[in-house]
């Protein structure tokens, strides 16, 4: 089965080649003929010369009809003939005047010739009237091209028709995959690609990758669901068992205990419906990001987290950014030690950039468990795992900081103040770091 697409290509890119090939061939023929007229002009004067010098020494005997009769010479007698507006016939005139110049004085007169004839007049010096020789110049040969030239001009084109086939139907195409790919996996996906474009292999290729960004979209999608269902179905029973045990008050029972499981089955909620994507929508607006920061502090005292925020003004995500931070001073509250310190520094680029450190007391997430640790439902029981704690806390600080093109970090300190903590007593920290939304083009 014949594919139409490709003849289809074939034909534009093969008209293409053809034009730019007659194109070239054209220009190489001018160029080619105007040396060649330039040789013809040099050939012409030593004629011309003969004839104007064997004219000049006839005409002090003879009158000029009578050499004209004998010799013949093309001469006009009497005022200035007619001429011609033909540029190209005046600059060979010019050429001939300059090679005559070189023998003759003085110089004479040259001016090209209107039609019917072809050629240039020459003023002689005669004895009696003005004279004027008729010096017939043979146009040049603009087509049919030279056979040498008409090959180079095909090849010229059948390259640049095969330049442009490479670059419009396999290379941008390439291209525009490769930008795509390095869109997968973030929250705004890659988009599909047209698929009509490029050779059979590219336009292959770009289908195979739509279906997998459709694929992907369905994961994402279909997790996104499970999770938000899960989530969902549970916030409502945990409230009815909230408010049943607030009213039995059952004898053996421990409320308290009970209270907190049903506190650490509500945090795991949050998490799932914060891992969820519930903040992917949610609108940048520019906030003082020391104010914001201060809230999320609001309930604890000076002396279980101290503060040191910098007066920043940034276009973030407020809600999506708070839980951010909120993870992490619970992690620290929980799996760190006292004291703590929250630092709001201005990061680069400067004027965009923001860097949010929260700094603990304790030993910390050991070097080479950091990757791990920002793996979802990821729980390190050393540092990090717990009751309440389902292992989301750094995976979705590690997502807000990446949707503001900007990531975590781990910090570590001596404890003695030479290291980057800002005071004795901080050893590990967490930072996380971005920059302003708007200037993510978002």
């Amino acid at each position: 089965m014949v594919n139409l697409a490709a003849v289809r290509t074939a034909l534009r890119y093969g008209l293409v080649g053809l034009g730019v090939a007659l194109l070239s061939t054209a220009q190489l023929q001018a160029l080619l003929a105007e040396r060649l007229q330039r040789a013809r002009i040099a050939q012409l004067g030593p004629e011309v010369l003969f004839q104007v010098r064997l004219a000049e020494l006839a005409l002090d005997r003879l009158p000029p009809a009578t050499l004209a009769r004998l010799s013949g010479l093309s001469l006009r007698v009497g005022a200035l003939p007619l001429t011609s507006t033909n540029s190209a016939l005046a600059a060979e005139g010019r050429l001939l005047r300059q090679q005559l110049c070189r023998e003759l004085r003085p110089c004479p007169t040259v001016l090209p010739a209107a039609l019917p004839h072809r050629g240039v007049w020459v003023q002689l010096l005669a004895p009696l009237e003005p004279v004027w020789l008729l010096a017939p110049i043979p146009p040049a040969r603009r087509w049919p091209p030279d056979p040498w030239l008409l090959l180079a001009g095909l090849g010229l084109g059948g390259s640049v028709a095969l330049l442009l086939f490479f670059w419009i139907e396999v290379q941008r195409p390439l291209h525009q995959l490769q930008r795509a790919l390095g869109g997968v996996g973030t929250a705004a996906g890659p988009p599909a690609l047209p698929e009509e474009r490029g050779t059979t292999t590219v336009r292959q290729l770009t289908g195979r990758f739509n279906a997998m960004v459709r694929r992907l979209g369905r994961v994402e999608q279909e997790r996104s669901v499970m999770l938000g269902g899960i989530a969902h179905d549970l916030k409502s029973p945990i409230t009815r068992l909230r408010f049943r045990l607030s009213l039995a008050g059952l004898p053996g029972v421990d409320l308290q205990q009970a209270e907190a499981d049903l506190a650490a089955l509500e945090r795991i909620t949050q998490q799932f419906l914060l891992f969820a994507g519930g903040n992917d929508n949610e609108v940048a607006v520019a906030v003082p990001l020391d104010q914001l920061l201060a809230e999320v502090a609001a309930g604890l005292d000076a002396d279980t987290l101290a503060l040191e925020l910098q007066p920043l003004l940034r276009v973030v995500q407020p809600v999506a950014l708070s839980r951010a931070v909120a993870n992490l001073i619970d992690n620290a509250r929980s799996y760190g030690a006292p004291p703590l310190r929250l630092v709001l520094q201005s990061g680069p680029p400067e004027g965009e950039g923001f860097r949010i450190v929260l700094w603990d007391g304790g030993s910390g997430i050991p070097a080479g468990k950091w990757d791990q640790a920002l793996m979802p439902f990821q729980r390190l029981d050393a540092a990090r795992g717990g009751s309440g704690h389902c292992g989301l806390g750094l995976a979705i600080a590690a997502r807000v900081a990446a949707a503001h093109g900007g990531g975590l970090e781990r910090l570590e300190s001596d404890g003695s103040g030479n290291g980057p903590s800002p005071a004795f007593g901080f050893r590990f920290g967490i930072a996380l770091w971005g920059r302003s939304k708007s200037q993510l083009g978002s």
